[in-house]
């Protein structure tokens, strides 16, 4: 059912008031509390060691054109005649039924606030391969034919970080790197590592009249990439603002998912 333009005005003001308020999740592998390591910490120590070159720390750098610019819808996934975006998905057998259960439970996510489905593929041309790469990263959108989703198992298997994984994926750039950043955050170029300075370029995105959201997960924490161990992410006006949360996709995250794919 579309809503109609009140309620979308009423939806918009809830978010915002929750906006700093991220769905909170069990974290840990054996899911017996909140992870307390910020994703930023999570992925980029990971993937130090991964044979890949990543934008952004997590970002698969795409070999015949740029998903960040979709015109055409082409780095969209497709949404079915039934109203669900269903996007096909193996899983590697290095995976145990421990990996596989958090894998799950991130797709899940998904499933229970959005029209994403993550089904098992089949024959179909387009799919997600989750792999044990060295690292945790994903292409951004749907670059077609087979594309690989990195969750390392020995620093990617955590709720949060599959989510964030899963959401680049789905098309969606680094909160800390959208068009409008620099009115929201400060980046301490001083403190940051002038051979990972790139990672901060602002992208060209669309940011579906949502307002910046720090509590994303898509967010990284205050002290990524910094070469001093000093903020390199400082919130306007408020720097004690927290960024960076591992613990789940936003509010902010959810309604811009539905948005991006016209859920209804």
């Amino acid at each position: 059912m579309k809503m109609t333009p009140s309620a979308s005005l009423l939806m918009l003001l809830l978010l915002s008031l929750s906006q700093a308020h991220p769905l909170q999740r069990k974290e840990n592998k054996e899911g017996d509390g909140i992870d307390t390591v910020d994703i930023t910490t999570r992925i980029l120590t990971t993937n130090e060691v991964a044979n890949e070159t990543l934008l952004e720390g997590d970002v698969l750098i795409p070999r015949t054109r740029s998903a960040k610019i979709c015109l055409d819808q082409s780095c969209r996934w497709k949404k079915s005649s039934n109203g669900l975006v269903m996007i096909p998905f193996t899983i590697n057998s290095d995976f145990t039924s421990t990996d596989r259960q958090v894998i799950s439970q991130a797709m899940q996510a998904f499933h229970s606030t959005t029209c994403i489905r993550f089904v098992p593929h089949q024959n179909e041309k387009d799919y997600i391969s989750i792999e044990n790469q060295g690292g945790c990263f994903s292409p951004l959108g749907r670059m077609g034919g087979k594309q690989v989703l990195s969750l390392n198992r020995q620093g990617c298997i955590y709720q949060g970080v599959a989510e964030h994984e899963l959401n680049h994926a789905l098309g969606f750039v680094h909160e800390h790197t959208r068009s409008d950043r620099d009115n929201y955050v400060r980046i301490n170029w001083e403190n940051t590592d002038p051979q990972q300075a790139y990672n901060f370029d602002k992208s060209s995105t669309d940011n579906l009249d949502t307002p910046y959201d720090y509590s994303s997960i898509m967010h990284y924490g205050k002290t990524a990439f910094s070469v001093n161990g000093w903020d390199t992410i400082t919130p306007i006006p408020d720097s004690d603002i927290q960024i960076g949360q591992i613990n789940g996709l936003s509010q902010w995250d959810i309604f811009r998912i539905n948005k991006l794919y016209s859920c209804e």
